[in-house]
């Protein structure tokens, strides 16, 4: 978390936040803080936010339950702006959309054989554990809760198991996927960005050296 008196406010006593879904990295919105709304935001971890137009401050979630906890909060080098990475708990827009930035035409389909893959995975399952879309597979995941979702992870790691002593490479590669894919689903709802976890096997790989 950051110092408050390290900050610089401007006239109005207000300083922009940019928010940040800490999972999907995706923007969610650009909302101001004064020092009372930050305050209430690192005493309560979850955000509190200063509105122009009514002059008052609001707490997101409040009304719609749509409440975002906060991760981190981090300054830029000028002291003047914050990013305040979140995890949260439903749409950020008050039109009930997952992020207040209109999305580009790009398709959800995800590149094959890309290196990024898993994260653009993970940021695929951070929005439909926020829009929570009528039909989606994951949306049932996450609505069935934690026990379905470790039993899933638990079938999969079988079915890997099965495909190796099976010596069945198109099995294997079909089912690894499948794990991969819950096993994200679980850290999602766990609350555990992907990049904590290869940052666990980065310090392991670094101390082996």
């Amino acid at each position: 978390m950051i110092t408050i008196d390290e900050l610089t406010f401007s006239k109005d006593g207000l300083i922009p936040a940019i928010v940040q879904d800490a999972f999907s990295k995706e923007v969610l919105t650009l909302a101001y803080m004064n020092k009372e709304s930050l305050e209430k935001t690192i005493e309560t971890k979850q955000t509190w936010f200063y509105s122009r137009s009514r002059q008052e401050l609001w707490h997101k979630g409040a009304t719609s339950g749509n409440i975002q906890h906060v991760i981190d909060i981090r300054q830029d080098c000028d002291s003047d702006a914050l990013v305040v990475l979140v995890d949260p708990k439903g749409p950020a827009c008050h039109t009930g959309s997952y992020s207040c930035f209109t999305p580009n035409e790009k398709s959800e389909a995800l590149e094959v054989g890309s290196s990024e893959i898993l994260n653009e995975l993970e940021k695929v399952i951070a929005k439909r554990y926020a829009d929570r879309p009528e039909g989606a597979y994951t949306t049932y995941l996450f609505n069935e809760g934690i026990d379905k979702i470790c039993k899933k992870v638990g079938e999969e790691a079988a079915e890997v198991i099965i495909a190796s002593k099976n010596r069945d490479k198109d099995e294997l590669k079909w089912e690894s996927a499948d794990l991969l894919y819950h096993l994200l689903v679980l850290l999602r709802e766990q609350g555990l960005p992907f990049e904590e976890v290869l940052q666990t096997l980065a310090e392991r790989h670094g101390n082996k050296k």
